[in-house]
């Protein structure tokens, strides 16, 4: 049952990076959308992330909970000493959805809509961004449990410029994720050539904020180029990713769009296996060479036999309905497009 929790957890985990990802997404790419071309641009997000933009948040509750209750001390370690990012993160997260909500479906048309505007856009990109920095901490070794101070105990332990990247490169891979996602959301010609531009772009920083985090976890310590090309599986994992990319642009280039959806989503999953398949079990990296293992520092059998049963029943609810909900607006925006034409 251990392996079964732990199947749930790293799944969820890279659900909320691709779906919850491309949903942040949206928003970065209308942040960094020229002002004349913003309304385009935020009617193809409402269409894209209007119905379903709640739910893709149902995956970091699945994992919160995952951690809460089979991991109390990893959980409560990250609760303690990532607590500042993990409130910055929910501060976003909370931010975002509620001006999502009041800029698309408020009553009253007034001014307030331009601070609802700012405040998505700007959340949109806070978010994503903390969310890379948590990340890149848990796995860096800055968590010092045996730190003295405010500033080693609660700064350090997340501020550094490794931290840093990993979060701008997470932002940059969301707005590429949205912004080939958004490609199948508008006939335009001229709206489809926008945001590939955008995809482009994303591409390239993403590229340069990869570049930037490995020189950083080379300075700073963090074996990163051993965890991603020191097992044959990493090394498979990023021959895939980069093939899956030479070809997603190359289908992009004669106009297709939904199968760069798929293959933008198969190199995410790439990223998340080169990075967890060399250092699992150990999911919390300490200072000074300590570790929290996801099968050492587990909750007792009978907690995990109940929660890994809720799990399995619960995803026979959950995840058709899940399915038949993207599907059924799928559906209706097809019907939408024809009536149109």
């Amino acid at each position: 049952m251990l392996y079964v929790i732990i199947a749930f957890l790293w799944l969820a985990i890279l659900l909320y990076l691709v779906l919850g990802g491309a949903d942040f997404g949206a928003g970065i790419v209308e942040l960094f959308t020229a002002k004349p071309n913003r309304h385009v641009t935020r009617q193809a997000t409402y269409q894209a992330i209007g119905p379903i933009w709640e739910a893709n948040h149902m995956w970091l509750v699945i994992a919160v909970v995952i951690m809460f209750v089979g991991y109390p001390s990893i959980y409560s370690m990250m609760s303690v000493y990532l607590h500042i990012p993990l409130l910055l993160l929910l501060i976003g997260i909370i931010a975002r959805g509620t001006a999502f909500v009041f800029r698309n479906y408020d009553a009253v048309v007034d001014n307030m809509q331009k601070v609802y505007n700012r405040i998505f856009l700007y959340s949109s990109f806070i978010s994503p961004l903390f969310l890379g920095i948590i990340a890149a901490s848990v796995l860096s070794g800055q968590i010092n449990p045996n730190a003295r101070t405010f500033a080693d105990a609660y700064i350090y332990s997340w501020l550094s410029v490794f931290s840093v990247a990993v979060g701008f490169f997470t932002v940059a891979l969301c707005g590429f994720l949205a912004s080939i996602y958004l490609l199948g959301e508008t006939k335009d010609a001229t709206d489809k050539h926008r945001f590939v531009r955008m995809a482009i772009i994303m591409n390239v920083v993403a590229v340069l904020c990869g570049a930037v985090v490995f020189i950083a976890a080379d300075r700073e310590g963090v074996p990163l180029v051993s965890w991603i090309f020191g097992s044959t599986f990493g090394l498979i994992a990023v021959i895939a990713a980069t093939v899956s990319l030479i070809v997603l642009w190359y289908l992009v280039a004669i106009g297709r769009s939904r199968i760069p959806r798929i293959l933008a989503a198969f190199q995410v999953t790439m990223i998340l296996f080169a990075l967890s398949f060399r250092h699992f079990p150990n999911f919390v990296i300490l200072h000074g060479g300590g570790h929290l293992s996801l099968l050492k520092d587990a909750a007792p059998q009978s907690t995990l036999d109940a929660l890994g049963w809720a799990l399995i029943i619960g995803s026979c609810f959950i995840l058709p309905a899940l399915f038949y909900l993207y599907f059924s607006f799928e559906k209706r925006k097809g019907e939408m497009d024809k009536e149109r034409a």
